[in-house]
């Protein structure tokens, strides 16, 4: 991890939840993303904040 890389933080983890399905949301640390297994959709974490816009959001292969 370089100096500028920004990480996310674990802790906002239990207060967010996805905004199709409302279910919690796993964080996948390797793809810097919040994955709800629900919707089947991964939202970007992108410079420490997630970006939980359905629009952004990738489906799940």
């Amino acid at each position: 991890m370089s100096e500028t890389e920004v990480t996310f933080d674990r802790h906002m983890l239990e207060a967010l939840i996805c905004p199709r399905s409302h279910a919690t949301l796993k964080y996948d640390a390797e793809h810097q993303e919040l994955v709800s297994l629900t919707a089947n959709l991964a939202y970007p974490i992108r410079n420490g904040i997630p970006i939980l816009l359905i629009d952004e959001a990738r489906t799940l292969d």
